[in-house]
Order: structure tokens, then sequence, then C-alpha cells
């Protein structure tokens, strides 16, 4: 099985925070490729931020999902996802979706920690788009700026710890989501100080996408999930063509 890992946005130390935690989230035979997107931002905290990464995942799975069996989005908010759902003829999972699905068969309602303020109306959005508004319990935000965001949990890790607990002990969160890939890992190292279950998306997500390929299930024909419909395009790559347009314009 071979699964690829996309981050949908430009930090390369970030890229192998998840690579360091999705190797430990698969089972023996099963290969991974990480990609990083080629242009973008440092990290997505915005609606328009989220679209550009977006489209960044979109351009990376067009040009590299043929060799592989599914793919994971690997940020939280999952720039892309139902866009890649349409176009794509393997699985797609997200991290905030695994995630949610995950925290939901652990407890009643759920705490999301993030890494700033600005992220919280489009995590809401997201979880609310999901289905899960009624369950979410809080979300808990850092409030200082970031220096480096491949080092938000050596910087920021005590603080993180201290915004989940309040969250189980003011909130009432019975899961806690440490949300976003630049805190991947942290869930598993600080499990012990956390009086709750605590998830990573890049688990949930990595073990997620390894079932969708064992339940082998088809791709649709018809529903709004299946493939776009043929029209002409400008401007996109070759791959995203292919599968947008299905022929150059006329």
């Amino acid at each position: 099985m071979k699964l690829l890992v996309i981050n949908p946005n430009i930090s390369r130390d970030v890229t192998r925070l998840i690579e360091s935690e999705a190797a430990r989230s698969i089972r023996p035979g099963t290969e991974l490729t990480l990609a990083t997107a080629p242009f973008g931002v440092a990290y997505i905290e915005t609606r328009a931020e989220a679209l550009i990464g977006g489209y960044a995942a979109m351009q990376i799975a067009a040009e590299q999902h043929t060799y592989h069996d599914a793919i994971v989005v690997a940020a939280f908010g999952d720039p892309g996802l139902t866009a890649l759902r349409e176009i794509m003829p393997i699985p797609v999972v997200g991290m905030t979706e695994a995630a949610l699905v995950s925290a939901c068969q652990q407890g009643g309602r759920f705490s999301v920690i993030a890494i700033s303020q600005r992220i919280q109306a489009w995590y809401r959005e997201c979880i609310a788009a999901y289905g899960f508004a009624e369950r979410l319990a809080s979300i808990r935000a850092l409030d200082e700026p970031l220096s480096h965001i491949g080092r938000v949990q050596e910087d920021q890790g005590e603080r993180l710890v201290t915004l989940a607990n309040q969250a189980v002990e003011q909130d009432g969160a019975d899961v806690l989501i440490l949300a976003g890939a630049p805190l991947a890992g942290l869930a598993r190292t600080v499990a012990d100080r956390l009086a709750v279950p605590a998830l990573d998306g890049v688990t949930c997500a990595l073990i997620q996408a390894q079932a969708m390929v064992d339940m082998q299930v088809a791709s649709p024909i018809a529903g709004s999930y299946a493939p776009p419909p043929e029209k002409g395009c400008d401007g996109l790559g070759p791959a995203l063509a292919r599968l947008i347009g299905r022929h150059p314009a006329a």
C-alpha cells in the first residue's frame, strides 16, 4: 500500500513533523510519499489561505496520485478535501474529518487546541460543515505570535498543555484534538499529562486512509462526487487539466 501525504503549506519543517508521526501510524508494508506545497503560506489560518492550500493540494494530487492507493491532506481544516474527492479515483482522507470522527468514538464532547486565535473562525466553520458543531465543547488557542512554525511544540508546549487541561476542567471536554500539522506528535508525547484522550490528526488520518484502502470501495460514477463533466479549461497544469477539463479549451 502506498499513501501520498500532502502538506498544503510551504513549511518543510512541518512536513518533517508530519512524516515522523505518520511513520508511527502505518502498518508494515505501507509506504509513504510526503509532498510539500510548491506555493502558498507558511501555515494556514484563514479562509483565503485555505483556498490557496487547497489548490496546491489539488495540483500535487493530480501529478502524483497514479502511483498511490490513497491520499492524506495533512492540514487541519482539510484544504481542498471535498474537491479532491470529486476528481480523485482513490480515497482521500483529511486530518480534521478523521480526528472529528475519531473523537466522537471516544467521548461525547471534544475540544480543539489550536495554535492561533485567528484560526478559530475557520476551524468552527469546518467543524460545523462536517456536522459536529453540537459536540464541540470549545476551541482554545495560543494568543502569542509564533516565532517559528516548526518549533511550536518546543516553544509553546507547556502553554498548549495548560490550554488542554483548561478545556477539560472548564469546558467539559471528554476528548481533546491537538489541531494542526505543526502539532503532529504532541498528543503522543503529552498523553500522560492529560486527564482525557488526546488525538493527533495525522495519526487518525493515516489509520483511516489505510482502512479505506482495505475496504476497496468503488469510486462513484453518479451523485455529487462523480467526476466533473467535460469542459474546456485554460491555465491549469497538464495533470490537473486532465482531471478537471478532460480536454483542452476549444
